[in-house]
């Protein structure tokens, strides 16, 4: 409605405010109204919004998926969709959390702008960060033994220990002994809980008996992946942090991060990343583009490939690759292939590449045993709603 038209309505403030929003609404085209449930913010952090309709969504579809998202199956704290390279749905909600470190649950109003809980998706990001090593130089390759690293402890040196390569940690099936359920987080009765107090987290790993020859098969394990984060400190002569800094976050314009520490003051490689979830998912939109960020090659595009490719069968249906998980959601019969960066409590990067899509969620189910089947069945949902 024009300005010069609001003189027909009688002149009380409340009735001017009434043909003010009604202007407003008869202005919004269909589709707005039909997204506004989860129009991403707009924030100077490098990332362009797109309406979901232009970017081939079903946008009432889409909007239905993400609402029902939120209504209380999953303690969902955050959820971005992006494809093309654009950020296309965001929603954020209020929910308990319990970073980590933390002994108590809190109420939290989550916004674009807060950081969340990674978790095991740090995982990933230390995977990368061995490609961006790997291909400067300062590792000479997967087939590495990784006692190589470790040239004075000798006593360590057994056939079975010295038959360990780079690739074994990637790919969780070093054959190390590690007990590490979900159920047992915090607990004793888990290998990760005794490495946030050992002196010597490598020595702690690799003092582990040997169960399994190198590469016969897979067993989640932290300790693999503290492994890689000392490697990659030893090769470099960087600590983590600041390798995460130059070499990822900042050249992909991600400024507001931390890494949360241990009893000792060092970043916890397996679980200590906080990021916020739009941050997440440039990761996501990087390796859609082969490792490149706005025209950079970020990580090299050889050791993406890898990485999201399947490597070992974990036992539960899913794939392994370089420290991400592979496997597949149905739609419209037909199986779409995705890696993921997995956290505990429902800490999610999916990246899509056959729909050149990448979703992110944050949640607090911390634990908790079914995540799994209900993130997949939202995953289903939105794949659903590409047209």
């Amino acid at each position: 409605m024009r300005p010069d038209r609001v003189s027909d309505f009688s002149k009380s403030p409340r009735t001017l405010l009434l043909a003010t929003v009604l202007g407003a609404l008869l202005a919004l085209p269909l589709h707005a109204a039909e997204t506004a449930c989860a129009v991403p913010a707009t924030i100077a952090d490098g990332w362009e919004r797109a309406d979901p309709a232009a970017s081939g969504f079903d946008a009432q579809a889409l909007c239905a998926a993400l609402q029902e998202a939120t209504k209380g199956e999953v303690n969902i704290h955050g959820l971005v969709v992006e494809r093309h390279g654009r950020l296309v749905a965001e929603i954020y909600r209020r929910g308990k959390d319990r970073p980590m470190g933390n002994l108590f649950s809190r109420e939290v109003d989550f916004g674009p702008t807060d950081l969340h809980d990674m978790r095991s998706v740090s995982k990933s990001v230390v995977s990368l960060l061995v490609g961006v090593a790997i291909g400067q130089g300062r590792i000479a390759g997967v087939t590495t033994p990784v006692l190589d690293f470790y040239p004075r402890d000798q006593d360590l040196r057994t056939p079975a220990r010295s038959a360990i390569t780079i690739e074994h940690l990637l790919t969780m099936s070093s054959g190390l002994a590690w007990k590490e359920e979900v159920t047992t987080y915090g607990t004793r009765a888990n290998d990760e809980t005794h490495l946030l107090w050992a002196w010597s987290p490598y020595r702690y790993v690799l003092d582990r008996p040997m169960v399994a020859f190198p590469g016969e098969r897979f067993n989640y394990s932290g300790g693999d992946n503290t492994l890689l984060a000392d490697i990659l400190e030893r090769a470099t002569g960087k600590d983590l942090r600041e390798l995460a800094r130059t070499e990822l976050f900042a050249p992909l314009g991600i400024e507001s991060w931390e890494w949360v520490t241990d009893l000792y003051g060092r970043p916890v490689p397996f679980a200590g990343l906080r990021l916020r979830p739009r941050d997440l998912a440039k990761i996501g939109r990087m390796l859609l583009h082969h490792g490149q960020w706005q025209g950079r090659q970020i990580v090299p595009a050889d050791w993406v490939a890898a990485s999201l490719a399947a490597h070992i069968a974990t036992g539960d249906g899913l794939q392994y690759g370089y420290q991400w998980w592979v496997g597949s959601v149905q739609r419209r019969g037909k199986a779409i292939a995705w890696s993921a960066a997995i956290g505990n409590g429902g800490q999610r990067l999916y990246v899509l590449p056959e729909l050149d899509m990448a979703v992110v969620v944050t949640a607090g189910e911390y634990n908790g045993t079914d995540i799994g089947q209900k993130l997949g069945r939202l995953m289903a949902r939105i794949a659903a709603a590409v047209q």
